[in-house]
């Protein structure tokens, strides 16, 4: 059954009918660090495995990334579940100027269809230390389901990531690799010292500090 017209009202042509169906509606988000902002095109982005690329070269392996580093003032760019993250360099353009760019080329990416990473490219910085295919110790265990399920959600809704690096266990010093709006963001250390300190040691009391690796 099709779908009647009001008065006066013509069907779109099909030319005008596909640019309709290109609109996208994209929401962006502040988030602590000045220099990175968060855009939402509505679904999803990097699923469970969330992805970093901070050169031109890394982002080669992905059609957007490479896209947002060849405008203007791009420093990084990190996906999350459903959302991009964008970190402009501090010296270069603001916001005013970079968010409309960066809107379109989120809209054309999402509209075209195209994959997040190219086939057969590797899939993006981990920033995770290198697993030595070892099994976690009861500590290490802990603290990386604490990340998980405490830690890492919270720190998603800033536009960032913490992962895990390194714990050792003769002096309980936890480090920890900070991603996407987190690294280099202003309140960094105050993130890790006021919040991630506290809640790792209330809740594994082995950990005596976390620093974060750089």
């Amino acid at each position: 059954m099709k779908p009647r017209l009001g008065p006066g009202a013509r069907p779109l042509e099909p030319a005008r009918r596909r640019a309709h169906l290109r609109v996208m509606f994209i929401q962006t988000e502040a988030t602590p660090n000045p220099n990175a902002l968060k855009f939402l095109p509505g679904r999803d982005v990097a699923g469970e495995q969330a992805l970093e690329y901070r050169t031109i070269d890394e982002a080669a392996a992905s059609p957007l990334a490479e896209a947002l580093f060849e405008l203007e003032g791009v420093e990084g760019v990190f996906f999350g579940a459903d959302y991009v993250s964008v970190t402009r360099a501090a010296d270069g353009p603001d916001w005013t100027a970079m968010k409309a760019p960066i809107l379109s080329v989120v809209m054309d990416h999402f509209v075209s269809g195209a994959p997040l990473v190219r086939a057969g490219a590797e899939t993006g910085r981990d920033g995770a230390a290198q697993d030595d295919g070892a099994p976690d110790s009861e500590i290490v265990a802990e603290i990386k389901g604490l990340l998980d399920t405490r830690i890492r959600p919270a720190v998603a809704q800033d536009g960032g990531d913490i992962l895990f690096d390194h714990f050792d266990e003769a002096t309980g010093v936890l480090r920890l690799r900070m991603r996407g709006a987190c690294a280099g963001c202003p309140s960094s250390s105050a993130t890790l010292k006021a919040g991630v300190e506290q809640m790792m040691r209330h809740y594994v009391p082995e950990v005596t500090s976390v620093e974060q690796v750089l």
